[in-house]
């Protein structure tokens, strides 16, 4: 028989059908391959049950393994009739098996298995082929459980089924699950040259909001204990290892061998004309990178790095090719070979290796004419020469020029400094207009760059308009756009024509850091804007009409480019007005794992990713790994952190600049946000994120992103005062800016930092930025509206919860605890200065206990909480519809309709809540006299009681009422419920 298996592990399934009318239900999972079956263990009344077993099919014939499908059913068993339903089925083809290497877990939707029955929800695969001959087929079943396998099992036609089933872990003998179950070679992360031979990786799922619903498993973030730099993480700890600690502590040390091509001189040529072409080809193994080529030069300089990483080197020797790029034949002119075992090693901070010349040879290895400097040593990340190298990791082996290494290069950005332009358009004076038999419907257009705002018209009796408004711009360092103000007249429908422009300079303009008076100035009105750009044009002319306008450069703002709530960076833009740093959050990127594929080449699903961390006025790039699902990035990043309640954002993209993508846009693959007052000081957080994305069809997980975090504190107190000043600079309190004027100016600001960092080289894209920003936070989102609605009665459902003990105590449900709380009632009003030291010792004990239960672990994205696992599909259609909307009138219609019903309930509840702030202030109006005369008198009343009686008699009289016994009740409201009740609302007088 052929050693050839298909192998087979069901991760997991989510969102299922319930069938036993309590909401769940027991699924198990049946696969069918060429005659075998093979079942999952029954996981008890779970929707979103997870397995994580593995199972081997024999292939008989393996010329017969594309046309042999795989089905994978899946079953609810109910114990009442031992009997089992199909909740739905996954059938795979031959496309589908491909090696180990390649298998990802895919998340199929389930079919229905007939026209008459319902299917829903998503089964988890990885499906692979091995001809390891170590691995054994799945065992066939011993004994059958009967509450796990129906009743009977359905026979082929010549009468033989085969049959098995996966033993769960904790029933076999370890010996017995290895003979079992073997696994395959996975392709664990070295972290350790020696220590992770012994074992693979170890790592725990942790629950991120206790007490919150929970998410599926497969989206819950996982604790791992990696061996970095540094030594073996282990609980947020380093455990140093064997090898020395390096700067690069929080990543995987990755070794690479480095070859930099300086130049040559005195090449041969080939040509009767004496002159080449010529290039250099460097070759290890199957891997070769090309310098750049030059034209008839024979004393050419290249000064290129070529980076290959070692573990991808199967050769012993590296041939560098010096080549004639004009010959199409033979085109070698002479080869370097080095031995790659006397190549040396440097560690940073040594020196760099000095180059030398190498005598070019021919194939014989025969000396010839010309020679060549290289440097060639060993090295890792930390090598200077690293981020500009070019990486093997970045082609295909066997390919040099699929990639260009603009578009894969790790880099670091820097977004530019932002500042807040405030203009108030106070008057004209001496205005011309066309027509000079009309006074000029006057207004002002105010421009820079594509940020345009206007005045509204003003007709006077006279040439000299007042507008007196004021606007906001944001403009970016070093300023290259002006500031224009246009004085057009409105001389009738969309005929507006211009009466002068006057254009100032951004850098003329005053600067200041707090809310201190700026002088105005008149400025000169010209016909046509070359005229208003020629500074000398004033001294020639005699009159002009005039602009009067105050113009300057707030710089005690912070400008928001990104979401309040997950701001990286809250300083003012003035620099004279930072504090010192508080801290140093450092940064490792380590590998991402599981990528689902997003695009395809060579017939084969793949990706090209990078990664984006944005923190501050910093952005970080790194390198582009082509051609992989599981890139290994290993690259480290420092930031001074001047503020803890700031949010780190690391994003995974795929560079849709390379080769085989079907569009120009670099899709996302998923985000992490991590808050640095969440992190403990000094300890290292190594966990692995899911990376989670929301599409039209629903939340997915495209892979997993494993990061090393580490925050330093560099003034302990320094970061405690923190907590005692303002969020935000304190012109944001001075002189605040509404809502709608933040929204806009940050919308300006994304798309002026979107514009500078695109003409980086390499660019980093205008959808990569406005992701990393969340630009469209404020678009509205039912899913989102629903879960800040749950975000709101989550935060009162102790108040509720409170509110709900004390009902059963005033309702004696337990006579002890009334009781009890009568007596504790009882001290607290003889004794009011006990309460407030009550309350607070009250909660520093609940603050001490709760120490223990302290979140070990930076927070993540939750499903649940974003009510992302339970949206239809028609709100997720919403919420991705384009901005103005360009869906049909019907769908607009619908969903119109429905926010008219939402906006309904919350408009009944907020007139219900000025309904009862009414009827407090007629208790005093004499709205209703009956009324009022009632109140007044009990007031006289209460007055006189209050004056002769103790506090504490009325308040324990009080408090003894309300906690009566139910036979003391009334099943009816009590008076003074009554008495508010009929009181007179301004709800009479609504329209």
């Amino acid at each position: 028989m052929s050693s050839l298996k298909l192998g087979v592990e069901v991760v997991g399934a989510h969102d299922l059908l319930a069938k036993d009318g309590q909401g769940s239900f027991c699924p198990f999972v049946e696969l069918e391959f060429d005659g075998q079956r093979c079942r999952t263990t029954t996981k008890e009344k779970d929707l979103s049950p997870v397995w994580n077993e593995n199972f081997y099919f024999n292939v008989s014939d393996p010329n017969k393994l594309s046309s042999l499908p795989l089905e994978a059913f899946v079953y609810n068993h109910n114990k009442a009739n031992n009997a089992k339903t199909c909740l739905g089925k996954v059938r795979l083809t031959a496309p589908s098996f491909v090696n180990y290497s390649d298998a990802v877990v895919l998340h199929y939707p389930l079919e229905k298995r007939s026209i008459f029955s319902r299917a829903k929800g998503e089964l988890g695969l990885k499906v692979f082929v091995t001809d390891d001959p170590s691995i054994k087929p799945s065992n066939p079943l011993p004994a059958m459980d009967p509450d796990v396998v129906p009743k009977s099992i359905p026979k082929e036609k010549n009468g033989k089924r085969h049959t098995f089933f996966h033993l769960p872990n904790a029933k076999q003998p370890q010996q017995q699950q290895q003979k079992v179950t073997p696994a395959p070679p996975q392709q664990q992360m070295n972290y350790g040259v020696h220590e992770m031979k012994s074992g693979p990786q170890a790592s725990k799922v942790v629950n991120m909001f206790p007490g919150s619903s929970s998410q599926p498993f497969d989206y819950a973030l996982k604790e791992t204990s990696p061996f970095l730099g540094g030594g073996r993480i282990v609980g947020g700890r380093v455990i140093r290892g064997d090898r020395p600690t390096s700067t690069y502590d929080l990543v995987e040390q990755m070794r690479f061998l480095f070859v930099r091509v300086v130049k040559a001189r005195d090449l041969p040529s080939k040509d009767a004309t004496g002159s080449l072409d010529p290039y250099v080809e460097v070759k290890v193994g199957n891997y070769k990178g090309i310098t750049k080529h030059y034209e008839k030069k024979q004393n050419p300089e290249w000064n290129q790095v070529f980076a290959f990483s070692r573990e991808t080197v199967q050769s012993s020797v590296l041939e560098v090719v010096v080549k004639d790029k004009a010959l199409v034949k033979d085109d070698s002119v002479g080869f370097v070979r080095i031995d790659l075992h006397e190549v040396p090693t440097r560690v940073p901070p040594d020196s760099p290796l000095a180059p030398e010349w190498y005598r070019l040879e021919d194939k014989k290895g025969e000396k010839k004419k010309g020679e060549l400097m290289l440097a060639v040593w060993y090295g890792t990340q930390a090598d200077e020469a690293f981020p500009d190298a070019w990486h093997s990791d970045a082609i295909a082996p066997g390919d040099s020029t699929s990639v260009s290494p603009t578009y894969i290069r790790s880099k670091v950005y820097h977004s530019p400094r932002l500042w807040y332009v405030r203009v108030n358009v106070i008057e004209a004076q001496d205005l011309v207009p066309a027509d000079k038999s009309r006074f000029p419907d006057a207004y002002v257009k105010v421009q820079i760059g594509n940020q345009i705002l206007k005045t509204k018209p003003v007709q006077t009796r006279n040439m000299n308009p007042i507008w007196n408004e004021e606007f906001m711009f944001v403009a970016a360092e070093p300023f290259e756009d002006h500031l224009t103000f246009t004085v057009e007249d409105h001389a009738g429908p969309n005929k507006d024509e211009t009466i002068g422009r006057t254009v100032i300079a951004l850098n003329s303009i005053d600067r200041r850091a707090d809310d201190r008076f700026v002088r105005t100035r008149w400025y000169n009105l010209e016909k046509s804007l070359s005229d208003a750009m020629d500074s000398d044009r004033a001294k020639k002319d005699k009159f002009h009409s005039r602009l009067h306008v105050c113009v300057c450069l707030d710089g005690g703002y912070h400008v928001l480019d990104e979401s309040t709530q997950y701001s990286s960076d809250l300083r003012p833009t003035a620099k004279q007005l930072w504090k010192s740093s508080i801290g140093v959050l450092e940064l490792g990127i380590l590998n991402a794992d599981g990528l689902q594929p997003m695009k395809t080449r060579d017939g084969k699903g793949t990706s090209d990713t990078y990664c984006v961390a944005k923190y501050g006025h910093k952005w970080v790039r790194t390198r582009t790994i082509v051609n992989s699902l599981n890139p290994k990035y290993n690259e480290q990043y420092t930031w001074e952190v001047y503020d803890t309640a700031t949010v780190l954002t690391v994003g995974v993209f795929d560079n849709s600049q390379i080769g085989g993508s079907d569009n120009t846009r670099d899709n996302k693959i998923g985000k992490v946000r991590i808050r640095i007052s969440t992190l403990e000081t000094g300890r290292v957080y190594t966990h692995c994120y899911p990376l989670l994305v929301l599409h039209p069809s629903g939340v997915k997980k495209l892979g997993e992103l494993h990061l090393a975090i580490r925050f330093s504190s560099t003034s302990l107190v320094n970061m405690m005062s923190q907590y005692s000043r303002p969020l935000l600079p304190k012109m944001h309190y001075k002189r605040p800016l509404s809502v709608i004027q933040q929204d806009i100016l940050r919308h300006q600001a994304v798309n002026i930092v979107a514009a500078r960092l695109g003409r980086a080289e390499p660019p980093l894209r205008r959808e990569v930025v406005e992701y990393m920003s969340d630009a469209n936070a404020h678009l509205w989102s039912m899913r989102r509206s629903k879960a800040n609605f749950l975000r709101l009665t989550s935060v009162f459902s102790g108040l509720f919860s409170a509110g709900k003990w004390f009902g059963e105590v005033c309702t004696w449900k337990n006579p002890i605890t009334t009781v009890l709380v009568h007596i504790l009632f009882a001290m607290l009003v003889c004794f009011p200065e006990l309460i407030l030291p009550t309350v607070f010792l009250y909660m520093f004990l609940i603050g001490v206990w709760n120490y223990r239960y302290r979140p070990r672990y930076p927070p993540h994205m939750n499903t649940s909480l974003s009510c992302a696992d339970a949206v239809s599909p028609d709100e997720l259609d919403e919420e991705f519809e384009s901005f103005p909307a360009s869906k049909s009138s019907d769908i607009v219609r619908m969903r119109y309709d429905r926010l008219r019903s939402v906006a309904g309930r919350i408009q009944t509840v907020v007139g219900d809540i000025a309904t009862q702030g009414e009827r407090l202030q007629a208790l005093l109006s004499w709205r209703d006299p009956r009324a009022t005369t009632i109140f007044v008198l009990l007031c006289l009343v209460a007055a006189i009681v209050l004056y002769v009686t103790p506090f504490q008699m009325i308040a324990l009289l009080a408090g003894f009422y309300v906690m009566r016994h139910p036979r003391f009740r009334h099943k009816t409201p009590s008076a003074p419920i009554n008495f508010f009740r009929r009181l007179p609302a301004r709800t009479d007088s609504m329209l």
